[in-house]
């Protein structure tokens, strides 16, 4: 079974996301705080379970859940200001969303919560100077595979996994033949393919390299 608190076992919010390496789709973090008592042995980093065990998972965890948010960033702004800082910034949405404020967080990976050179310039939302008082006043660690380790990170890594794909489940609607039913805009094979035959959608990110032999599409 996963640790339960990192630091504090008052109000510790653990925060992760999902869909940083994909072509297409918004990436989106989730930031969710624990109850003390709460356990779950199946309950693992969501790369590690299959899509019916984390689809069984998601309504327990919300339903235990003190509070939990999820936010979605689009390419637009991925492009705007790079997917590591697209990343945060979802994992940052989502703490502010949060009610009861945490005490502390802990985030998935080795980047800082808060980077040290601040707040980038965003076409998305600006968070206010309040935001940012917030943001900066609570404590946080960053934590090589800790979707792995803590219960909380675990917890968000399900919900950001979840929500992600019913919104690829969503778009794929709209654009079926990149089936993003299947591999969630991910770069597989069958997804390049429809790249090249199809070519691009308001979906996909244009600073990445689409295509094996591109280096970008421009924007």
């Amino acid at each position: 079974m996963l640790h339960p608190y990192f630091f504090t076992q008052n109000l510790e919010a653990g925060t992760d996301e999902a869909g940083r390496g994909c072509l297409a789709g918004p990436v989106t973090a989730a930031a969710i705080v624990l109850p003390n008592d709460f356990k779950n042995e199946i309950l693992n980093d969501s790369k590690k379970l299959s899509e019916k065990t984390r689809s069984q998972l998601r309504p327990l965890i919300e339903q235990q859940a003190l509070t939990f948010a999820v936010t979605h960033l689009e390419p637009l702004e991925i492009d705007h200001i790079n997917i590591l800082n697209a990343s945060i910034k979802a994992m940052q949405e989502s703490v502010l969303q949060l009610n009861p404020q945490p005490e502390y967080v802990i985030v998935d990976g080795n980047t800082p919560f808060i980077r040290k050179k601040g707040f980038v310039k965003t076409n998305g939302k600006i968070f206010s100077e309040s935001e940012i008082k917030i943001l900066t006043a609570i404590p946080s660690t960053s934590i090589v595979k800790g979707d792995s380790k803590y219960m909380s990170i675990a917890a968000a890594s399900v919900l950001a996994k979840t929500y992600r794909d019913e919104y690829m489940d969503k778009i794929h609607e709209e654009y079926p033949m990149y089936n993003w039913k299947k591999n969630k805009g991910y770069p597989t094979k069958e997804h390049r393919e429809a790249i090249r035959k199809y070519g691009i959608t308001k979906y996909h990110r244009m600073t990445f390299k689409l295509l094996p032999e591109q280096l970008k599409f421009e924007l």
